[in-house]
C-alpha cells in the first residue's frame, strides 16, 4: 500500500508542478495577483507530496520490501540499518527522487521565506522552479520509476554496492545534491530577472544567500567525497580528477565566481550581465554533472547508470533549460545596464579578476573532462586526460587567485591607491617570503611546490588578518578588539572562508610534494623502513567476519626509534552477496602527518601485498574545506542575508517594455 501511495504522490506532484510552472508566470505577465499567489501553495504542496513519496520508498528499503525492483537490486536483509536507509539514494532511481525532493524543498523555501521579494519576481522565480520540477518529475515517471514492481519477488536482495556501504559516502550524495539543486534558485532568479529586464542591488542581495547556501553544501559534499576516496579506495589519494569528481567541482568553481560577482551587483550595481550569465552557467554545469553521472557517456566508479535513453532525456533537459536561458540572455542582456563606474585599481577590478580566474579554471576542467568524448566522436580516437594535464593547467589559476585575494579584499570600491594597500600588506608579504624560504631550506631541495604553497597560505591568511585589523579602525588594541567582535558576520565569514582556502591549498601542495610510499610483499614478522618509521607486519587473520562481509585483517606496528607510534589493522573485505572486494585502509591520523597502511591479497610465493604511505598534512586538506564551509555558514547567518535588507514587501518590479 505504501508503495502505491508513494507512486500516486509522485504523479500528483507532477501535476501540481505543471500548475506551478504556468499559472504564476501568466499571472506575473498579466498583473493578476491571485494567479501570482498560486505559486506559493503549489510549491509547498509539491514538496509535501514528494516528501511523502520519498518516505514511502525509504519504508520499502527499511522493511526489505523486495517486491520493488530497486530494493531487490540495492539491498539485503543482512545489511546494517544505516546502509538500508542510504541505499534509498545509492542507486539511479532513488537518488533522482532525492534530487527532486531537494528541488521541491528549495522551491518551497522560496515561497516560505520570500516575503520580501516583489510579487512578480517571486511568482516568476517559483514558476521557473516549477518548470524544472516538471522536467525531472517527468524524467522519473517515464524512464526511472522507483516504484516499479517485480512480478516474482526474490527471497533476498542483491545488496548495495560495497563501496557505497560507508558512513562518509552515506552523507556525501545528499550534501552534493543540496549544492547542485541549490544552484537552481540562482538560475531561477536569473531567468526571472531576464524576463523582467531588471537587475539591481536588491536582486543581488536576494540571490546571494541562495548561491552561498548552494556553495556551502557543495563544499561539504566535495570534501566528504574526497575524504571517502582517501580512506576507502585504498590507493592513498584524495582527488583523481575523475569525470564525476570534476562534475561536482565545476559548479563549485562557477558558483564561487557567482558569489563574488553578486557582491559587485549588490554594492555597486555593476557586472549585472556577467552575474546573470554566471547564474545560468552554474546550474548548467550542475545539469552537465547529472548528465555525466547518469548517461554512461564517460566511465567512472561513481556513475549511477549507463542508459542511452535516460542520457538523451537529461540531455534534452540540459538543452531546454540552459540553452533556453542563454537565448533569453542574448535577447535581454542589453537591458541590464551597469550603473557603477570604477577605476582599473579598485575592488571591482579585483573581483572581476577573481571571477575570470574561477570561471576559466572551471572551463579548463570542463574541457579536460569532455575532451576524450570529443576525440572519440570526432576522430575515433580513445584518449585519456588524467591528473598531469589537470595539475599543470589548473594550478596556475589557484596560485593567481591566492595572490589576488588579500589585495582585492583590502582595497576600496570605485578607486584605490595600490601603494597604500601595499604598505598595509607589507607585514603579510614579509611573513610569506620568510615562511616560503624556511620551508624551502628545510625540505632539502625538493620540489618548489610546497614552499610556494606555504608562502601563499601565509600571504592569504596574513592579508585577511590585516584587513580585519584595519576594519577595526583606530585606537588602542582593546578598543579595536571590541570593534572586531562587533563586525558583521558576513565579514567574519569571508575571512574564515579565505583562510580555509589557504589551508586547503597548502595541504594539497604539501601532501603532493612530500608524501612517501612503499609497496612490497611482506611475510608475517617482517620489518622494514619507510621514511623515518619502522613498519612490522605482526600477524594476518583471514577469517574475520562482519555483518555482511568476510575479511583478511592484518596487524601492523609502526615505530619511530624505540617508540611505538601506531598499531593499525587494515582489512581486505569481501562481500559475498555482491561478489565484490573492498579495501579498508588503516590510518593513524595526526595534525602534521597520516600513517596509512593497506593490506592486499596473499601472494603466490607467500606473504601479503602491503602498501605503506606517509601523508604529510593530509588532514589540512579537509580541515581547510570544513573551515571554508564554516565561513559560508557564518556569512549565511548574517542578519542582512536572512531578511534581505532593503527589500520591502510593497516593492513591485516593472517589466521592461
Amino acid at each position: 500500500m505504501y508503495t502505491e501511495l508513494g507512486h500516486f504522490c509522485l504523479i500528483l506532484a507532477f501535476c501540481i508542478a505543471c500548475v506551478q510552472a504556468v499559472i504564476p508566470l501568466v499571472g506575473a505577465q498579466k498583473g493578476w495577483p491571485v494567479w501570482m499567489r498560486i505559486g506559493e501553495p503549489a510549491a509547498s504542496m509539491q514538496f509535501i507530496l514528494i516528501a511523502a513519496s520519498f518516505a514511502a520508498l525509504t519504508h520499502a528499503f527499511v522493511t526489505s520490501d523486495f517486491s520493488l525492483a530497486i530494493v531487490a537490486a540495492n539491498s539485503h536483509t543482512a545489511k546494517p540499518m544505516l546502509y538500508k536507509v542510504t541505499g534509498v539514494w545509492g542507486n539511479h532511481e532513488g537518488s533522482l527522487l532525492l534530487w527532486v525532493l531537494i528541488l521541491a524543498l528549495f522551491g518551497a523555501s522560496a515561497a516560505w521565506f520570500g516575503g520580501g521579494l516583489p510579487d512578480r519576481l517571486r511568482a516568476r522565480v517559483l514558476s521557473v522552479q516549477g518548470a524544472i520540477g516538471v522536467a525531472f518529475l517527468a524524467f522519473i515517471l517515464w524512464t526511472s520509476n522507483p516504484f516499479e514492481r517485480l512480478e516474482i519477488p526474490p527471497f533476498n536482495g542483491q545488496d548495495l554496492n560495497p563501496l557505497l556501504q560507508d558512513v562518509g559516502l552515506a552523507f556525501h550524495p545528499p550534501f552534493l545534491y543540496l549544492g547542485y539543486v541549490g544552484l537552481s534558485m540562482s538560475f531561477s532568479f536569473a531567468v526571472a530577472a531576464l524576463i523582467e529586464g531588471r537587475v539591481d542591488a536588491a536582486w543581488g542581495r536576494w540571490v546571494r544567500p541562495w548561491t552561498l547556501a548552494a556553495w556551502l553544501f557543495l563544499t561539504v559534499g566535495i570534501a566528504l567525497g574526497s575524504w571517502w576516496a582517501y580512506y576507502e579506495l585504498g590507493w592513498g589519494g584524495f582527488w583523481f580528477w575523475d569525470p564525476v569528481e570534476n562534475a561536482s567541482f565545476m559548479p563549485w568553481l562557477i558558483s564561487a565566481a557567482l558569489l563574488h560577482s553578486a557582491i559587485v551587483v549588490e554594492k555597486r550595481e555593476a557586472l549585472k550581465s556577467w552575474t546573470v550569465l554566471l547564474a545560468i552557467l552554474a546550474f548548467g554545469f550542475s545539469l552537465i554533472g547529472t548528465f555525466i553521472v547518469r548517461s554512461g557517456v564517460l566511465t567512472s566508479v561513481h556513475a549511477f547508470a549507463n542508459d542511452p535513453e535516460r542520457g538523451m532525456f537529461i540531455l534534452a533537459i540540459l538543452v531546454v533549460f540552459t540553452g533556453g536561458a542563454l537565448v533569453l540572455y542574448a535577447l535581454r542582456a542589453h537591458a541590464l545596464q551597469a550603473k557603477g563606474v570604477f577605476a582599473l585599481a579598485s575592488r571591482e577590478t579585483a573581483l572581476i579578476a577573481n571571477n575570470v580566474l574561477l570561471a576559466v579554471a572551471g572551463f579548463v576542467v570542463f574541457i579536460g573532462t569532455v575532451w576524450p568524448l570529443v576525440a572519440e566522436l570526432a576522430w575515433d580516437q580513445k584518449l585519456s586526460v588524467g591528473p598531469p594535464f589537470f595539475d599543470a593547467a589548473f594550478t596556475p589559476f589557484m596560485v593567481a587567485l591566492a595572490l589576488i585575494l588579500p589585495v582585492g579584499a583590502l582595497i576600496p570600491w570605485k578607486r584605490a591607491r595600490l601603494g597604500r594597500a601595499g604598505r598595509s600588506l607589507l607585514p603579510a608579504l614579509i611573513a610569506a617570503i620568510a615562511i616560503g624560504a624556511l620551508v624551502w631550506t628545510m625540505q632539502s631541495g625538493r620540489s618548489i611546490l610546497a614552499p610556494v604553497a606555504a608562502a601563499l597560505a601565509v600571504w592569504t591568511i596574513g592579508g585577511t588578518l590585516v584587513e580585519l585589523w584595519i576594519r577595526a579602525g583606530k585606537g588602542v588594541a582593546a578598543t579595536k578588539l571590541r570593534r572586531l567582535a562587533g563586525l558583521p558576520r558576513a565579514d567574519w565569514g569571508k575571512a574564515v572562508a579565505h583562510s580555509g582556502f589557504a589551508i586547503t591549498l597548502f595541504g594539497v601542495a604539501a601532501l603532493t610534494a612530500w608524501q612517501t610510499e612503499d609497496i612490497r610483499v611482506a611475510q608475517v614478522g617482517d620489518s622494514f623502513e619507510v621514511g623515518a618509521y619502522q613498519v612490522t607486519l605482526d600477524a594476518v587473520r583471514e577469517d574475520v567476519r562482519g555483518p555482511n562481509w568476510t575479511a583478511t585483517e592484518a596487524d601492523v606496528t609502526l615505530r619511530r626509534g624505540e617508540r611505538v607510534v601506531a598499531q593499525l589493522s587494515p582489512e581486505k573485505r569481501f562481500y559475498p552477496v555482491a561478489g565484490m572486494p573492498t579495501t579498508e585502509a588503516a590510518i593513524a591520523n595526526g595534525v602534521f602527518r597520516d600513517l596509512y597502511v593497506v593490506v592486499g591479497d596473499p601472494q603466490e610465493g607467500g606473504g601479503f601485498a602491503l602498501r605503506t604511505h606517509i601523508k604529510p598534512f593530509a588532514n589540512w586538506i579537509w580541515a581547510g574545506a570544513i573551515i571554508m564551509a564554516l565561513g559560508g555558514a557564518l556569512s549565511l547567518s548574517d542578519r542582512r542575508h536572512r531578511i534581505a535588507a532593503g527589500a520591502r514587501k510593497t516593492q513591485r518590479a516593472v517589466p521592461a517594455e
